[in-house]
């Protein structure tokens, strides 16, 4: 439901009747018949930005379950026992991911050799110093990274710009052999550098004014995905 604040032009005069014509989502107008005058008002429908338009799951608890044993399996196909891969949670909203994966991993398909580590973009990003307030959050890395094949791991790939912050901070760490990107959703048609996943749980087709929320059971008591239209 979209909801409106609506502004009105003073009228003079008293007013018998009112007739409301070519109502849309944008405006409407009404002719106002007194026995004196006749005017035309224009009434504007201005946006209420404070309100949120649709609220859409794109995916629920058993969706997203049945995704993550999906890649799970898809890792386990290329890296075997991961004896020589990493993985590497981006902070901060890929740590959950990487977590989650690194137990599936462990638990369903006793895989116990995976190194996991989180690793925080900020003072790597393009709009550092920019003006706009970041907050920093903990990297944890405590193995080697030189020569390794390293998984990078978040929730949503949107711009591209935080996965090409994490190629730069992971240098920090040593050169590894090989990258490659694991994320849950993809949100095509939004991309501002040429950064593409080798993994991806669900492709999905947004515009700007609409966000992809992930949602975990150890922090929101369920897991989802949402769209949501603000």
């Amino acid at each position: 439901m979209v909801f409106y604040t609506l502004q009105e032009t003073p009228i003079i005069g008293k007013i018998n009747k009112i007739i409301f014509l070519n109502f849309d989502l944008k405006y409407f107008r009404g002719f106002f018949y007194n026995s004196f005058f006749i005017q035309k008002i224009t009434y504007f429908c201005i946006p209420n930005t404070n309100s949120i338009m649709s609220q859409k799951i794109l995916l629920n608890h058993k969706e997203v379950s049945i995704i993550l044993h999906r890649l799970a399996c898809q890792l386990i196909e290329n890296h075997l026992d991961f004896k020589n891969t990493i993985l590497i949670g981006i902070q901060p909203r890929g740590i959950q991911l990487a977590s989650r994966l690194k137990e599936i991993l462990e638990n369903d398909y006793q895989v116990n050799t995976i190194s996991l580590g989180f690793l925080d973009i900020t003072f790597f990003r393009d709009d550092f110093r920019r003006g706009e307030t970041l907050e920093a959050n903990k990297t944890q890395i405590d193995f080697l990274v030189e020569n390794k094949k390293v998984i990078f791991i978040d929730d949503v790939l949107y711009t591209g710009r935080s996965i090409n912050a994490a190629l730069t901070a992971i240098q920090s760490f040593g050169r590894p052999s090989e990258v490659e990107l694991l994320v849950l959703i993809d949100r095509r048609f939004s991309r501002h550098l040429p950064i593409q996943p080798d993994y991806r749980g669900r492709q999905v087709d947004v515009i700007n004014n609409e966000r992809v929320v992930v949602n975990w059971k150890e922090t929101a008591g369920e897991d989802s995905v949402e769209l949501i239209t603000i």
